[in-house]
């Protein structure tokens, strides 16, 4: 059996959760994290020898588009929309000291 759940691990948790639970609700809880915990151990009885590892379930590689310039070279369309500009940049006010 895996870790017993006891009133001071959960009122850790509830403290590091910032959790007001009520009696009933502790006890909720912890039942609820111990068949968590039992799961987990459960878990560990499988027979993972030859089983590779795996950074997601997909075989999928890449499957994005490739990056295509589509619209050129706008310098000039996108500054003018600008409040200031100089040198082929935006124009900030300063913010910092």
């Amino acid at each position: 059996m895996a870790k017993i759940i006891d009133d001071e691990t959960m009122e850790n948790v509830c403290i590091l959760a910032k959790l007001s639970l009520s009696d009933e609700e502790k006890e909720k809880a912890k039942e609820d994290m111990q068949k968590m915990l039992d799961y987990v151990e459960k878990l560990d009885e499988l027979d993972t020898e030859n089983v590779e590892p795996l950074s997601h379930i997909f075989g999928d590689s890449n499957v994005f588009r490739e990056d295509v310039v589509t619209n050129g070279d706008a310098k000039e369309e996108m500054l003018a929309n600008a409040p200031k500009a100089k040198e082929y940049q935006y124009q900030v006010p300063k913010t910092i000291g």
